[in-house]
């Protein structure tokens, strides 16, 4: 009976203790699992293939175009497959059509930014009024479409002409000053140091250095996983 009963205490000995030897190798099979499913994700996180959307900014060029500069900044946006804004004058666009209509086919979109690069004041609604409708017409005539967007010259703006020309008019967020500036390091890092998602970059291409900058912060800002889109996109979407 004695060695029954020994028997029988060290069987149930020897099952508990397979029972956490089977429970310690569970457990750390559980961790291998979890570390394994943690990796994947870092990884899945470091090669951009997360379910989170791209950070939308908007690229804006006022002033042309101009008869150099802006077709060698086509060109480079083109190489990078990015979209912008130009807001155009009259006067430039009549005079270089056909990058007007370069333009457009490459999918950027045109606005309006007066005919003579006119500020607003008190004294001269009119003629601004009538800068913005001359300028409707000219960009219509080369493309076959009608100018929703203007950037008024310097930011001046009379909130009842939107009524009037039934037009939107975009501002910015990120002015870099790059019209008053040939460093193009320091335009560049002016805009990399203060640009945050669903900002409005303000630039001019109709400089040499602004043109540069400008590719230079798209290759960074493509880097950082923002994704360049119009105005329209950004404010209409």
């Amino acid at each position: 009976m004695k060695k029954n009963k020994t028997a029988a205490l060290i069987l149930i000995a020897g099952l508990v203790l397979l029972f956490f030897r089977l429970l310690e190798f569970w457990t750390e099979e559980g961790k291998a699992f979890q570390n394994t499913g943690s990796a994947i994700f870092q990884i899945d996180k470091e090669s951009g293939q997360t379910e989170e959307e791209s950070k939308k900014i908007a690229l804006t060029f006022d002033d042309g175009p101009h008869p150099y500069y802006t077709d060698q900044l086509l060109d480079g946006l083109g190489e990078r497959g990015v979209k912008a804004t130009f807001f155009v004058t009259g006067e430039n666009a009549s005079l270089h059509p056909d990058t007007i209509r370069r333009m457009q086919e490459e999918g950027h979109l045109i606005g309006n930014h007066t005919y003579s690069h006119i500020q607003l004041r008190p004294d001269n609604r009119e003629v601004f009024r009538e800068e913005l409708k001359r300028t409707n017409e000219v960009l219509q005539e080369i493309t076959g479409q009608e100018v929703m967007f203007v950037r008024p010259p310097y930011g001046t703006w009379d909130k009842s002409l939107e009524k009037e020309l039934n037009m939107i008019p975009v501002l910015w967020t990120v002015d870099p000053l790059d019209w008053c500036s040939d460093d193009v390091s320091c335009i560049t890092e002016r805009v990399i140091s203060k640009v945050e998602e669903y900002d409005i970059i303000l630039m001019h291409d109709y400089y040499e250095t602004s043109v540069t900058a400008a590719l230079e912060i798209v290759d960074r800002l493509l880097e950082q996983g923002y994704e360049f889109v119009t105005v329209e996109e950004l404010l209409l979407d």
